[in-house]
């Protein structure tokens, strides 16, 4: 996929939209956010969030597991450790400035990595998700909320024609699955396990990867 997206297009537009991320976002994405962690409990221990953003997801998860949130925008960030001391949120291990294309934790880190509404943001997808799965410990769970664009169709034309204008915004419009298809087919590794179609308007899907671990069956 064409870098569309760079890094400082990125950050300027997260800069924006930090002072009014959760007044805008919060609703509409939140039940993606809550089956995000929904499903990151399921399988429970070290999880780690790619683009924590304003830390709105943070409260959703038990104290029984221990989360790591990265995110590309300092402003963001700020707001995240504000949330986490005012919810005295004590399972949150740490909350980092990191590129998620260029992740600096060591292999196999995490039983699980989410990223709610982030890979379409980025601007090199398959470079993110392959960052993503690195952190995985094997049986670990890759868990994505992530925009699915249309294949093909009116819709689709209507993606393409919206896609200038909402770079400047931080994101793509245009997502369509053959994204997800041509980079799973390349990792051996991984195997799609759910793919569910969410709110607002199906536009939005949660996916979930299971890495392989010998001798162990895959979830569902």
């Amino acid at each position: 996929m064409s870098a569309d997206l760079d890094t400082l297009t990125v950050t300027k537009a997260y800069r924006c939209w930090a002072p009014v991320y959760d007044l805008v976002f919060g609703a509409v994405f939140d039940q993606g956010r809550r089956a995000a962690a929904v499903a990151a409990e399921r399988v429970g221990g070290r999880i780690l969030e790619v683009g924590v953003g304003t830390g709105i997801s943070l409260p959703n998860y038990s104290d029984r597991n221990r989360i790591v949130g990265i995110d590309l925008s300092p402003e963001m960030l700020r707001k995240a450790r504000r949330r986490v001391t005012e919810l005295s949120l004590t399972n949150v291990e740490k909350l980092e400035l990191m590129d998620a294309e260029h992740l600096t934790f060591p292999d196999a880190s995490f039983d699980v990595v989410v990223a709610s509404h982030v890979i379409s943001t980025v601007p090199h997808p398959s470079v993110a998700l392959d960052e993503c799965a690195r952190m995985l410990k094997p049986g670990g769970e890759l868990i994505l909320i992530s925009r699915v664009g249309a294949d093909a169709g009116s819709r689709r034309t209507v993606e393409r024609l919206l896609q200038p204008i909402v770079r400047r915004l931080g994101w793509r419009t245009e997502f369509p699955w053959e994204h997800f298809a041509r980079w799973i087919a390349h990792r051996p590794d991984l195997r799609l396990i759910e793919r569910r179609a969410l709110p607002p308007w199906g536009h939005f899907a949660l996916l979930r990867f299971v890495k392989w671990a010998p001798g162990n069956s895959s979830r569902s």
